[in-house]
């Protein structure tokens, strides 16, 4: 039964990741978008090597977190349209499990690429080598959270044609801890003061998001397509 949880697990990871490659031009919108923001803020408050410095890292964040926000209804999305989620909730695997596979689908897909371009559009905006590893490790913590907190409000809101607006609404606030933290760990690094306690708190929250979160959002999907 486990070898065969683990196969169903492993099959459906690939299978989404198979389709995104196929998808390419959707998938890269929520990259762009991360680029895009990024360096044109420098543009809109000027080039002063100590302002970037200081706003770097909540700008980073802030645009992680909207890329990441942009991406979500992808997640179910495809498989609402042609009747595959239907097959997933009958299935004879825990439908939490399978949700795990997916969010697990869209955050390498989304959040790992973030997670790379991160560190270049960091030194671009002149942070220097210890906040760049900071800004590389919440973001490896919190972007995992961001798929999994938004896979709830993506399983309320995929039975709804026009349900972003309502999603963004959803998730947003339980974005913010993650927000306020993880920018907050870059702030700290790059005043030279330790953030363990920053750090600690977003591994816990990744820790619960893993745990909690596929229950609910199977119950949501169950809910949505009631």
């Amino acid at each position: 039964m486990k070898r065969s949880l683990t196969r169903a697990f492993l099959f459906l990871l690939r299978r989404d990741l198979m389709l995104a490659y196929r998808r390419r031009a959707e998938a890269v919108n929520p990259l762009l978008f991360f680029v895009i923001v990024v360096t044109l803020f420098p543009l809109g408050v000027g080039a002063n090597p100590n302002l970037l410095q200081t706003m770097a890292p909540g700008v980073i964040w802030v645009a992680a977190l909207l890329a990441a926000l942009l991406s979500l209804d992808s997640i179910f999305r495809s498989d609402f349209e042609d009747g595959s989620l239907e097959q997933f909730l009958l299935s004879a695997h825990p439908v939490s499990v399978l949700v795990l596979s997916k969010v697990s689908a869209h955050w390498l897909v989304t959040g790992a690429p973030l997670l790379l371009m991160a560190p270049i559009l960091g030194v671009s905006l002149g942070l220097g080598g210890n906040v760049i590893w900071m800004l590389f490790l919440t973001l490896l913590i919190g972007t995992p959270v961001l798929s999994l907190v938004g896979a709830i409000g993506v399983g309320l809101t995929v039975g709804l044609r026009r349900g972003g607006m309502i999603l963004a609404l959803l998730v947003l606030p339980l974005y913010v801890p993650v927000l306020i933290f993880g920018s907050n760990a870059v702030e700290m690094a790059a005043t030279g003061l330790p953030a363990t306690a920053q750090l600690s708190i977003l591994g816990a929250l990744l820790a619960l998001a893993a745990a909690l979160a596929p229950l609910p959002t199977a119950a949501a999907l169950r809910l949505s397509l009631s």
